[in-house]
């Protein structure tokens, strides 16, 4: 399974040059990650993110929800307009349920391309510290969750 996550709500540039989470971001981060822990989804071996601070600290966020210590690291090819082919053609061959935390419109660009061999127009609408899974069936890749913060958290 590949579970594609948008950072959570970051501050803006001119509040924090390095744009790390706000206090909603993160908790709205944590409570999708907690609801995913106990989903009875399969749990990632892995967390890759794009290096960006927003990128990171949502992805400790899940690593510490998921309680597995799974790898987290940054990965070269994850920023928001990065080619996605590259990390595409990796995809194809994983054996082991990887998140991949990062942004739009990569994410987005990502998930269509899985899904129906195009880019663009989206086939999923991403939502900051949301969660959409993915597993492949045959050659394809099928989305099998939606989860958005507005769904799980109490209160947003």
């Amino acid at each position: 399974m590949l579970f594609l996550i948008q950072h959570g709500e970051a501050m803006t540039e001119a509040e924090h040059p390095a744009r790390p989470l706000t206090a909603r971001g993160r908790g709205e981060v944590e409570q999708v990650a907690a609801w995913l822990a106990h989903s009875g989804l399969p749990r990632p071996r892995e967390i890759w993110h794009s290096g960006k601070r927003r990128a990171e600290e949502t992805a400790q966020v899940f690593a510490q929800a998921l309680a597995l210590e799974p790898a987290v690291r940054a990965m070269d090819g994850l920023a928001p307009n990065d080619a996605i082919l590259p990390i595409a053609r990796n995809l194809g061959h994983l054996n082991r349920e990887v998140m991949i935390v990062g942004h739009l419109p990569f994410l987005s660009r990502l998930a269509s391309w899985l899904v129906a061999d195009r880019e663009e127009p989206p086939i999923v609408r991403f939502r900051m510290g949301g969660v959409v899974g993915l597993e492949q069936e045959h050659d394809r890749w099928v989305i099998v969750a939606v989860i958005t913060p507005e769904m799980v958290c109490k209160p947003c």
